[in-house]
């Protein structure tokens, strides 16, 4: 691994880490929302169509959080499999066309109803000895997937498939910090076990500072990123990952001079 300048990462963090530095990103949709039970459905769902062109994210984003009005997790525990089968007739998101979503809200809702809420079904299967958030993850993502009443296809990843659960990982980040950026709103201990939200962008990074020398975006890499940015901040691995992703974003801020500069 490089020899990293840990000054230069929090220079990024105090520069771009910031609420106005937001827009375009479905994070900025959470803010609408003060409850904490609508405001984890809601960046559960922003989360699951944060893939794709950032305006087509957004469109859609917008579209299906309108259908569920201004509290969605009252919207979500009123109405039947069916009832959103009807309610989101027409809706697509890429690969995820009505069908699948209204699966994917119904897992959602019937994961909440059992456990009181998604983030105390993801501490149900969440150890105290754990170093990462893994087992949560993969608790939470197996329950939703269980109680979907039909196949939710990509909406729901598998962690233990390999993949690296990039929208999840995000999802978990928004969630569990809390800063000028990221809500927070669950146990905000769980900073130090986060796990980088591995994308095309963030594993060009890994790879260009010697954090992976993996090819492949999986969960191993995303492991191997998240241990590396870990050494730099042992109490929030995850600290930089909004500040890096503005740069791959942003047609004004220059990702190259930042790693090689």
């Amino acid at each position: 691994m490089k020899k990293v300048d840990k000054s230069k990462f929090e220079g990024l963090y105090r520069k771009l880490n910031r609420r106005e530095f937001i827009h375009p990103d479905p994070l900025e949709f959470i803010y609408e929302y003060d409850n904490s039970a609508d405001r984890e459905i809601a960046g559960l769902i922003a989360s699951a169509l944060a893939y794709g062109k950032v305006s087509s994210i957004l469109k859609s984003l917008s579209s299906l959080l309108k259908i569920l009005g201004p509290e969605p997790s009252v919207f979500l525990s009123a109405n039947s499999h069916e009832s959103l089968q009807q309610l989101l007739r027409g809706f697509v998101h890429r690969f995820a066309e009505s069908e699948k979503t209204a699966a994917f809200l119904s897992g959602a809702s019937k994961a909440v109803a059992v456990y009181g809420s998604l983030g105390e079904c993801f501490m149900h299967g969440q150890q105290k000895k754990d170093v990462t958030i893994f087992s949560g993850l993969c608790f939470l993502a197996e329950t939703i997937r269980k109680f979907c009443p039909s196949c939710p296809g990509h909406l729901v990843a598998m962690p233990r498939k390999r993949s690296a659960c990039k929208r999840f990982n995000l999802y978990l980040r928004w969630m569990i910090r809390c800063d000028d950026v990221d809500p927070g709103g669950w146990d905000e201990r769980l900073r130090p076990k986060l796990i980088v939200p591995l994308d095309a962008h963030m594993h060009r990074i890994g790879l260009d500072l010697g954090f992976t020398k993996r090819k492949s975006a999986d969960m191993k890499t995303a492991l191997e990123v998240t241990e590396a940015f870990r050494k730099i901040r042992p109490d929030d691995p995850v600290r930089y990952d909004f500040s890096l992703t503005r740069l791959g974003i942003r047609s004004d801020m220059d990702l190259e001079s930042f790693l090689h500069g």
